[in-house]
């Protein structure tokens, strides 16, 4: 009657040699090659595996030992600092890196598990709370005296605009216009926000060419303060308000 003999399954020959290193209780700066190599022939020996490319693996290594065996029998080389060098100084580095990335590999796998037991609750808040948004308090965001002041140059844009008119062909009857276009005053504000960069907050009203242009050009600007597009610099009371671009170029 034949005994079958059923062999562990190694991932590769560094595997099997840290197997036979911890079953032997071996310190792996130390190893005594002769005994390791025999165990690891006789493994190779007992192997029975189709895929001759993991076989060749194990050879190589079996090869490597027997040269370090054959190493350790002849007188130490001595390097170029006096010093005795260790033929299983290679191998040994070799098996701590296998070691290290083997125990990473492990607590990787332990990570992963521990993470599919974790659920997450659905966020569940009352509807209320959900849609509550945060205030926004203007005066603090564009500031009194800032604000002050835009509506002093507002005023004084309006007045101009009214003492541009002819007293005698105002009198000839209403020349209806048509509506300002939010967008499209929209679209000419940042575009000519983009192109100077910094200008006059006065100039600019001044292009205006109706009362109707000027407010509507006057709220654009203060949409896009709200929004953070641009800031507002004042560098005294009566100095005029510079506005920049907060936008990149």
């Amino acid at each position: 009657m034949s005994l079958s003999v059923k062999l562990e399954v190694f991932e590769g020959p560094l595997d099997l040699l840290l197997h036979l290193i911890d079953k032997n209780k071996i310190d792996i700066y130390d190893i005594p090659i002769t005994e390791i190599t025999e165990q690891y022939l006789d493994y190779i020996r007992r192997m029975e595996r189709t895929d001759m490319n993991i076989m060749s693996e194990f050879l190589v290594m079996a090869a490597t030992l027997l040269d370090i065996k054959c190493k350790m029998l002849l007188p130490k080389e001595i390097n170029e600092e006096g010093e005795e060098e260790d033929p299983r100084a290679e191998l040994v580095q070799k098996l701590l890196e296998y070691k290290m990335y083997k125990y990473m590999s492990y607590e990787l796998r332990d990570r992963q598990v521990d993470a599919e037991k974790n659920y997450f609750r659905e966020q569940m808040l009352p509807g209320e709370v959900a849609a509550y948004r945060q205030p926004v308090d203007y005066e603090e965001l564009i500031g009194d005296m800032n604000l002050h002041r835009l509506h002093e140059i507002f005023k004084s844009m309006v007045r101009r605009q009214v003492d541009k008119i002819d007293p005698i062909r105002s009198k000839y009857g209403n020349i209806q216009k048509d509506e300002i276009d939010l967008d499209a005053k929209t679209v000419y504000i940042e575009d000519y926000v983009r192109t100077h960069r910094t200008f006059s907050f006065r100039r600019l009203l001044e292009k205006q060419s109706s009362k109707m242009e000027i407010i509507v050009t006057f709220l654009v600007i203060l949409e896009m303060m709200k929004t953070g597009k641009i800031c507002i610099v004042q560098e005294d009371i009566f100095a005029d308000i510079l506005i920049t671009s907060n936008e990149a170029a």
